[in-house]
């Protein structure tokens, strides 16, 4: 398929016109960034396992009644996506603490939270994405009540799926951040899940041997990203074993 208007550009996808009204494609760049875009590099493969696995899990999220952008994948970099209104909020579910949780309450990483603790983060990488409440939400408009409800609902929704999904593969899901998008139907409005979902934005660890098998590997210098993106593929079943060093995948 022909590339058409590059409608945006980010730190791992850019964004492309689609083929018909209200689409738009989505690509996956072999860019690794983290602390806002501090440390930078680029990782061989990065982009075609995220498609892959972010093609597995909102494919998956669809199947049972999640609503989300996804569309079809239609080649190895390059996903077609419904176009939304994104809700300026990264919303993150954390199942134990790690990360930045575990620096601002003293939680050591690992620990099992009492329950799934839903955050919301302001979308502004010029102000490094700052944790907002509730209150900041609905005093400057940038999600009503019902809206809110209904994001809280999707969350844990997507919570139980993904835990379950990795879970059944030995690893242990600690935590992720989605995005949610509004589209129109009519007068009638509905949110769904956008973005993507894949390591760059989950943290997960083998169940046997706490290895980390997310962005954190190129966070904290603790190997190769695409091994361990490369495992979780393997152990879902998205590449075959025989290329797990190598993200060889299947068109």
């Amino acid at each position: 398929m022909a590339r058409r208007k590059k409608i945006y550009e980010g730190k791992a996808k850019i964004l492309y016109e689609g083929p018909e009204p209200g689409t738009i494609v989505q690509y996956f760049k072999d860019d690794a960034t983290a602390f806002n875009a501090e440390k930078k590099d680029v990782i061989e493969g990065k982009g075609v396992l995220n498609n892959r696995l972010s093609e597995f899990f909102m494919s998956g999220l669809n199947q049972i009644g999640v609503p989300t952008h996804f569309i079809r994948r239609l080649n190895m970099r390059e996903q077609l996506v419904r176009s939304c209104e994104i809700i300026p909020l990264e919303v993150i579910v954390r199942n134990y603490a790690a990360g930045s949780i575990s620096k601002r309450l003293g939680i050591a990483e690992g620990t099992q939270l009492p329950r799934p603790i839903v955050e919301y983060c302001y979308k502004d990488d010029s102000l490094g994405d700052p944790l907002v409440t509730e209150e900041h939400i609905a005093a400057f408009g940038w999600a009503s009540q019902q809206d809110m409800d209904d994001i809280l609902s999707l969350a844990l929704r997507v919570n139980d799926f993904l835990s379950g999904v990795m879970l059944a593969v030995g690893i242990r899901l600690i935590d992720f951040k989605i995005e949610i998008g509004r589209v129109y139907e009519g007068d009638y409005q509905r949110l769904i899940v956008a973005d993507e979902i894949s390591p760059d934005s989950c943290r997960l660890w083998d169940i046997e041997t706490g290895q980390k098998l997310d962005k954190d590997v190129f966070r904290r210098d603790l190997g190769n990203l695409a091994d361990a993106y490369s495992e979780v593929a393997r152990r879902l079943g998205v590449m075959p074993k025989s290329a797990v060093s190598k993200p060889t995948l299947i068109n």
